[in-house]
Formats: C-alpha cells, sequence, structure tokens
C-alpha cells in the first residue's frame, strides 16, 4: 500500500501526500467530489504536450484529444477511470453537477486502451464567462474483479448520459475499492468551446 506520506509518479519526481490533500482540499475538489486524497499521482499528457499538474491552468485547445494516462498496477486487477467536471455551467452554480467527460472500467492493469470504455472521451468545454472550471481524473481499484454496468454507452459526438452524474453514486453502485490514483487541471473558455458544442448532439 502507498504510504500517505510521499507519492511518486512515473517519472521519479515526489509529491508529498500532504501537499496533494492540501490541493485537492484548498480546490474544494474534496468534499465536492470524493472525500479522501487519491493515493498516488495520475500522470496525464496530451499530444498537444500539455501535462495535467495538480490544478495547473490548462486551455481547451491544449486538451481537445485523447490524453496518455500511466500509473503504477498489477496486472490482475482492474480499473475505473472517470473524468468529470463538477462545475458546469459554473463553478459558483454548478447545477450540472457532474458532467463526466470519460468513463472507463474493467481496465486491466495500466492497458486503458484494453478497457471497457462506457462515456467516450471529449475535452473542455466551459461555457463563456462562467470562469474557470475544474477538471477531475480520478482512477479507482475495482476491488471485486470485473463489474457490469447498467445503461448505453455514450459516443464522442453525443452529450446523452452525462450530466449530473456522481462520482460517490458511482463508486457506491458497483462497489468500486481504493482511490489509487488522481489529479486534475482547471480551464476556461477559449475559441475551441463553441467547435466542441458544435459536435455534440443530444443523442
Amino acid at each position: 500500500m502507498v504510504t500517505p506520506l510521499i507519492l511518486l509518479t512515473l517519472m521519479g519526481s515526489a509529491v508529498r501526500g500532504d501537499d496533494m490533500e492540501k490541493t485537492f482540499k484548498d480546490n474544494q475538489i474534496i468534499p465536492d467530489v470524493i472525500d479522501v486524497v487519491p493515493m498516488s499521482l495520475l500522470k496525464v499528457t496530451y499530444p498537444s504536450g500539455a501535462s495535467v499538474d495538480l490544478g495547473k491552468e490548462l486551455t481547451p485547445n491544449q486538451v481537445k484529444d485523447l490524453p496518455k494516462l500511466e500509473w503504477e498496477a498489477n496486472d490482475n486487477d482492474f480499473y475505473t477511470l472517470l473524468f468529470v467536471d463538477p462545475d458546469a455551467p459554473s463553478r459558483t452554480n454548478p447545477m450540472f453537477r457532474e458532467v463526466r467527460h470519460w468513463n472507463v472500467v474493467n481496465i486491466p492493469g495500466n492497458k486503458l486502451e484494453q478497457g471497457e470504455t462506457i462515456i467516450e472521451f471529449i475535452g473542455s468545454g466551459p461555457p463563456k464567462d462562467t470562469g474557470l472550471h475544474r477538471y477531475i481524473f480520478l482512477l479507482f481499484k475495482q476491488k471485486n474483479g470485473k463489474i457490469t454496468v447498467d445503461g448505453p454507452r455514450t459516443s464522442n459526438r453525443s452529450r446523452k448520459n452525462r450530466f449530473q452524474t456522481k462520482v460517490s453514486e458511482f463508486v457506491k453502485k458497483y462497489d468500486l475499492g481504493e482511490l489509487v490514483a488522481g489529479n486534475f487541471y482547471q480551464a476556461q473558455f477559449d475559441d475551441y468551446v463553441p467547435l466542441l458544442h458544435a459536435q455534440l448532439s443530444e443523442d
């Protein structure tokens, strides 16, 4: 089990667990979305060259494409990834909390591409004049092996099934285990956002 005092990224740089906890609490991810600090830092890099760094601001243009995720894993375990925005339409009025931007279950070890995609990835689309939104990656270890998720799948061209979801409810419903890794960035409106919204349908 990873000690809460020192959390290591895959690049070998150390992140103090108390610093990580402070960042998640200062940004109110705890308690808005989760109630415990992730055990380690999830490495997230985008084709643009941008990397996620505990709350650093990135632009929607930088994070529009499918990122690469890396974490230390047991090859015999399965994992669930949730990527959410709890600030829709804005952080001061989060009436659509939470929006699921990506959801993959039954990931064998750290082979994300072999997992079962429930909600396909879409980039960040914070509406104009709504300020910064938090975009949060959370990785859970499935404590009872593979899970079967109810309901239809959602494509990267659809808004359906993305809104007013809750990480906490998903975790409880499917009896997920430890929150083994996490990370987040913040973003606000830029010229990519109208393009993203235009490609999404209600179906």
